[in-house]
């Protein structure tokens, strides 16, 4: 990269992925994914909103204690308290940024802030130079800025410069702009800037109308050194822009782009993943990159052509971004040390021994059922173990279902609830839905079924299946999680996992409505 510009990547998977309806993430999956991020080589991590909940406080804590080879960023608002929140939860990271923002669009002053411009910009030059107290790496984003006054936005970019800002982060909050427009903001942006050169421009777009990655990459051709983006492109409403094709295109197409990234991008399948594993937001086969059909050739013509020369129908290589042939790794002999071993390179380290052989068991168990082990199925076996020993008040004990022609399904099952056992029997219109009311019937917790999911971990009539349930009570969604090779039991594992979440996950505030 000696003659070419740095393109930082800046991942929120952790921050803005995590404001996904039901995609929450618990402290442990935090490192998980950060850990992921860090082998991959990405450049800044936004691990949350530190002020938003005291659960947020623990995860952005944990990160900033675990990543030591990426800059650890924590989201704050233009307050004292959410700064000082921040500071405090970044202390640990060996490299830490503070990220403030501010609204800076007409609509947004006067709606929501219901303030006038100049004491915008007084609070956004007072909260960069608080945050200064704590790190000289400072962001500050003008929330809304896709829609804001570019004059007005000249004046309050060169005030936060001169207040100690080193990255201006331009956001298109509610996906409303389009390549064209959005890369000449940019452009003018850093021309008419009289300090531009004393901090480096970032763009986060969101995806509403289809348009974030191209958004984003029309900024990079216009000056932009920060691409912000998530993995899989999680993130609220229709999502971000996505880390893989943000950093894929710019890769591939090293004859137009004046830049590139450092990241490891043979490391961008495992992340996706993993990222899908946790958060229940499963990969359609289309999508680019990392979807199972990314590098697939159904076509007798594109066959004869990749076989031929691989060039002809693709322009990057399965095996650069992570995809492989030879996936199966482990079977019924396997041992506790290669286990161990092979758990590693995915990312997973084991807090004690404790924990090692609880995923151990659930391995061999697991062997058991099905004769090849792939990467996908020990990554989920070690996402169940961690959602179900993370207060598991409900747990299954026994469950029978009896399906057949002509007749209703009926669902006898045993649950433990708080070390007492209970039974109930139940008939559905189908033996899920009659595994489902039979729960109800001892855990009635009043939430309403938003999602029922169902995706199968690798291929065969022997892979595991993956189900995924999101409940909503109160405002507040969770999801569950649960995968067999029997899918009624993948589906009740799923139910009761997102009842024990419902009971006991931590609420997390959306950073711009946060009651704080």
């Amino acid at each position: 990269m000696a003659d070419k510009d740095r393109l930082i990547i800046f991942d929120t998977t952790l921050r803005d992925g995590e404001q996904s309806p039901g995609a929450s993430m618990t402290r442990d999956e935090k490192v998980r994914i950060a850990r992921a991020l860090e082998k991959m080589r990405v450049d800044v991590i936004e691990a949350g909103f530190p002020i938003a909940s005291p659960g947020d406080f623990d995860a952005v804590r944990a990160v900033a204690e675990t990543v030591t080879d990426s800059t650890v960023c924590g989201l704050a608002r233009a307050l004292d308290k959410d700064i000082d929140r921040a500071g405090e939860a970044l202390k640990p990271a060996r490299s830490a940024r503070i990220h403030t923002f501010i609204a800076t669009s007409p609509i947004h002053m006067k709606m929501k802030l219901r303030m006038a411009p100049e004491q915008v910009i007084e609070q956004a030059v007072h909260a960069v130079k608080r945050a200064r107290r704590y790190t000289d790496d400072v962001e500050f984003s003008p929330e809304d800025a896709g829609r804001s006054e570019p004059d007005f936005l000249c004046r309050i970019l060169e005030a936060v410069i001169d207040a100690g800002a080193t990255t201006l982060n331009i956001p298109d909050t509610v996906g409303y702009n389009v390549p064209e427009q959005f890369g000449a903001l940019i452009g003018e942006l850093i021309e008419r800037i009289p300090n531009a050169d004393k901090a480096v421009f970032s763009v986060h777009c969101h995806n509403d109308l289809g348009l974030a990655v191209a958004n984003s990459l029309s900024a990079v051709m216009n000056g932009a050194r920060q691409v912000e983006c998530t993995i899989n492109g999680l993130g609220e409403r229709a999502g971000n822009a996505a880390l893989e094709e943000v950093v894929m295109a710019v890769r591939t197409r090293q004859d137009i782009f004046p830049c590139d990234t450092r990241l490891d991008t043979t490391q961008i399948v495992k992340a996706s993943r993993l990222v899908s594993n946790i958060t229940g937001f499963p990969v359609q086969p289309n999508k680019a990159i990392v979807g199972a059909n990314a590098f697939a050739h159904e076509s007798g013509i594109h066959q004869d052509g990749v076989l031929k020369s691989r060039e002809t129908y693709e322009i990057m290589r399965a095996e650069d971004v992570g995809w492989s042939a030879n996936r199966m790794v482990m079977g019924k002999h396997s041992g506790r040390n290669a286990f161990r071993t092979r758990m590693r390179e995915l990312g997973v380290e084991f807090a004690s021994e404790e924990e090692l052989n609880e995923a151990f068991a659930r391995f061999k168990e697991l062997a058991d059922k099905k004769h090849e082990i792939y990467d996908e199925d020990l990554q989920a076996l070690v996402t169940e173990v961690s959602t179900e020993t993370e207060n598991e008040r409900v747990k299954l004990v026994a469950l029978r279902v009896c399906s057949e022609t002509g007749e209703k399904p009926h669902a006898s099952l045993t649950l433990n609830i708080d070390g007492e056992e209970r039974q109930a029997e139940a008939i559905g219109g189908g033996p899920v839905d009659a595994a489902f009311r039979a729960i109800d019937e001892i855990v009635d917790c009043e939430a309403e079924l938003l999602l029922y999911s169902v995706n199968n971990i690798t291929s065969g009539t022997d892979s595991q299946g993956e189900v995924t349930v999101r409940l909503e009570k109160g405002g507040r969604i969770v999801n569950g999680q649960g995968s067999d090779t029997d899918i009624v039991i993948a589906s009740a594992k799923a139910y009761i996992n997102a009842i024990n979440r419902m009971a006991s996950a931590d609420q997390r505030a959306h950073p711009q409505n946060a009651d704080v």
